[in-house]
């Protein structure tokens, strides 16, 4: 039904740190006609047809799947040191997912649509008032 990826948004503190940090980007790319966030990485996926049909990148946060973001297109390009790699085209915003704890890992993976945790409509536009490890334990408890 549907083939996403996964991959570690190394740095962010939250979801909120890493929705701030792509609309700086975003913001940034204006400039340049930018619609939509490219996100670079090394290797170009084999099944990039398949995530390109309503395939998101779920995004792991302190050792959780937390967000999730639509993929818009999958294309070649060369980083500012002049090798070639992949640009991911996401679309702007971030959807909050129930989290999900994740181990590390390097790079990307493929996530198949069964295992992909579901939306979190606890938390409205990603709204995480709560820090996030208590929300997560209340939701584990069965109070949110």
């Amino acid at each position: 039904m549907g083939l996403h990826l996964i991959k570690l948004a190394v740095g962010a503190e939250s979801f909120s740190h890493l929705r701030e940090r792509q609309e700086s980007r975003l913001v940034d790319g204006k400039g340049a006609n930018e619609k939509y966030l490219r996100h670079l990485t090394r290797s170009m996926p084999k099944r990039a047809d398949e995530l390109l049909v309503n395939g998101s990148i779920y995004w792991v946060i302190k050792r959780a799947i937390r967000a999730r973001q639509r993929i818009v297109d999958i294309e070649k390009t060369v980083n500012y040191k002049g090798v070639t790699c992949c640009a991911l085209i996401l679309e702007p915003g971030l959807v909050a997912v129930r989290a999900r704890p994740h181990r590390p890992f390097q790079g990307w993976r493929y996530l198949e649509h069964k295992d992909v945790p579901p939306d979190d409509i606890s938390f409205k536009d990603g709204d995480d008032e709560l820090p996030q490890e208590m929300a997560d334990e209340l939701r584990e408890l069965g109070l949110l």
